[in-house]
């Protein structure tokens, strides 16, 4: 598992923007895909929400990848 932290610069950023901003989906298209086919994770619940609204505090992992939302 690779571990990355993600610094927000707002109150908080949606899980398909985040997805592309870390490079680990091509496109926001792509990341779509990903997160309606259930291989996305949010705080270790299977997430099917697109644009669901992360925080400080949010943990999400997506292929071999954990992503801490500081």
């Amino acid at each position: 598992m690779i571990k990355l932290d993600f610094e927000l610069s707002a109150e908080y950023v949606e899980l398909n923007k985040l997805l592309k901003l870390l490079g680990l989906c091509e496109t926001g298209g792509h990341a779509n895909i990903v997160i309606e086919d259930g291989q996305v994770k949010y705080n270790n619940e299977i997430e099917f929400r697109k644009r669901k609204k992360l925080y400080k505090g949010d943990v999400v992992q997506y292929n071999n990848h954990e992503i801490k939302i500081n």
